[in-house]
């Protein structure tokens, strides 16, 4: 039979494959705790704060597939590919669990670096005009979108000449 923790890692499996943040939502502690693979200067933080980062990332990302799953009953590893907009990525979760087997903690990890310059440049903008600042939400947009055509640009074109298996 399976156990709490094993319950709610499949129910947020699915949420997330599905684009579900509601469901999503369900399986989180009401003192939920989310940090963000794009900033330290914040946490999400309560039941509430976390499903608006739900909301908005369900909004970002196409084709998640969950593939890999390591743990115990009180912290677990997912790992998933999907895309944001035109850039793959590949992410990392690192689920904590209180008693009841919700989850009170989620730590994120993403790569590579253009997609989450992709990431940032619309969940942003879609978290702020959640809360009402479509001004900011244009302020952000603006000032991340240069970042993220930089790092595409890097990407396709400078990083393949540090490859280690090119030739001289």
């Amino acid at each position: 039979m399976p156990t709490t923790t094993e319950t709610t890692t499949a129910a947020w499996r699915t949420a997330g494959e599905r684009g579900d943040a509601e469901a999503a939502t369900a399986c989180l502690a009401e003192n939920a705790v989310a940090i963000s693979p794009l900033t330290a200067a914040f946490r999400f933080e309560g039941r509430e704060q976390v499903r608006q980062m739900l909301v908005a990332a369900m909004q970002v990302f196409d084709d998640i597939r969950y593939h890999t799953e390591v743990g115990d009953e009180r912290t677990r590893s997912l790992f998933l590919t999907g895309r944001a907009g035109k850039e793959p990525f590949e992410e990392a979760q690192l689920l904590r669990f209180d008693d009841e087997g919700r989850v009170v903690e989620l730590t994120l990890f993403g790569r590579p670096l253009p997609a989450l310059t992709q990431v940032m440049s619309t969940i942003g903008p879609a978290l702020v005009r959640a809360q009402g600042r479509p001004g900011l939400a244009r302020v952000i947009r603006a000032a991340t979108v240069p970042l993220h055509a930089m790092t595409r640009l890097g990407e396709r074109t400078l990083v393949p000449l540090a490859d280690p298996n090119r030739g001289h």
